[in-house]
């Protein structure tokens, strides 16, 4: 078994909590200048939703607000 699979298997074992704050604290470790590679697919969604944004159809909120909202849902204490 990879070290990944191994980390991904205990990982598994968490509670929703647990899984949401490490999903976030590692999202948090990975450097600005290191973006994920997108496919064609998730590219136009995002520019049918940045489209959506700008014309002012659809109303945004600020993440810390859904990330708060989110850890409170699923109990995580950590929700600064």
């Amino acid at each position: 078994m990879s070290t990944y699979e191994s980390i991904l298997s205990a990982a598994s074992q968490l509670t929703i909590g647990e899984r949401l704050q490490l999903i976030d604290d590692l999202a948090s470790s990975v450097p600005d200048d290191q973006p994920p590679q997108l496919s064609d697919m998730w590219l136009e969604e995002i520019k049918r939703r940045s489209a959506e944004i700008d014309s002012g159809e659809v109303k945004t909120e600020e993440w810390a607000d859904i990330r708060r909202r989110l850890f409170s849902k699923f109990g995580v204490d950590r929700a600064n």
